[in-house]
């Protein structure tokens, strides 16, 4: 039972990491100048890594002969488990560096104490991740201040993708069952033990940036039961294109 519950937590850290890697490979050679462009790929490569480990984690725990590549490209929409805030289209540079931002907040709080869990596995890709986190909350909260605190028209578009994202950000707080059990066993990080530090590092660039979330915004969920925006099956229809077309295909 506890590695069926640990196949199913690493799976939906590798899912978050694995959509939200994709997502900004989409704006490689298209990035506002060149340096963002690398720095981008650069991101994208960071979570694309810490998905692999987490995927070959969850196929080895999960016992069914499968390895990273048949869950990342072997899996339908409703097998996925990630947070809808990552799979959220990239609209505007704007929008894609609040996005960013929100989720570097909580991954920052989360991989540094993950890598104390039980599970030698998942503490060795927190510890590597934890450092890549370090940089990617930096470079993404520098750009929702330069944004935000920017000319009317880059204010206006970092408020606006705000707007639109907050909402999904309350979903990374919520925990079930999965999360809870493995919590208690010192595998897992409680969700909920995170809101107040990621509220702490985030409430204070949003006041320098001159942003505000939205009042009475709710909050979006069911990433993580399968439940998605219609933008995530558009994106593994891209994604998959290729083991769709040609099943067990290798290069």
């Amino acid at each position: 039972m506890a590695d069926a519950l640990t196949a199913a937590y690493a799976l939906r850290l590798g899912d978050d990491a694995l959509i939200l890697s994709h997502r900004l490979s989409e704006w490689v050679g298209h990035g506002p100048e060149l340096e963002e462009d690398i720095a981008l790929a650069n991101t994208s490569l960071d979570l694309l890594g810490q998905a692999r480990l987490l995927l070959a984690c969850a196929g080895e725990r999960e016992g069914k002969g499968r390895d990273e590549d048949a869950l990342a490209y072997g899996r339908d929409v409703l097998d996925f488990s990630n947070l809808l805030l990552v799979e959220q289209p990239n609209g505007d540079f704007a929008q894609t560096m609040v996005r960013q931002f929100l989720f570097d907040a909580y991954a920052v709080e989360l991989w540094p104490r993950l890598s104390a869990s039980r599970d030698e596995a998942l503490a060795g890709v927190a510890g590597k991740a934890a450092k890549e986190a370090a940089y990617h909350v930096e470079q993404s909260a520098a750009w929702v201040v330069r944004m935000g605190d920017g000319t009317e028209e880059s204010h206006a578009r970092a408020q606006s993708g705000l707007n639109l994202l907050w909402p999904y950000a309350g979903e990374i707080f919520e925990a079930d069952e999965v999360e809870a059990a493995l919590a208690e066993k010192g595998i897992a990080v409680a969700p909920s033990a995170l809101r107040e530090h990621w509220q702490a590092r985030v409430e204070p660039v949003l006041e320098e940036a001159g942003l505000a979330p939205p009042e009475g915004a709710g909050v979006r969920k069911g990433g993580r039961q399968g439940r998605h925006s219609e933008h995530l099956g558009h994106l593994l229809a891209e994604f998959q294109f290729m083991q769709r077309a040609y099943p067990g295909a290798e290069w």
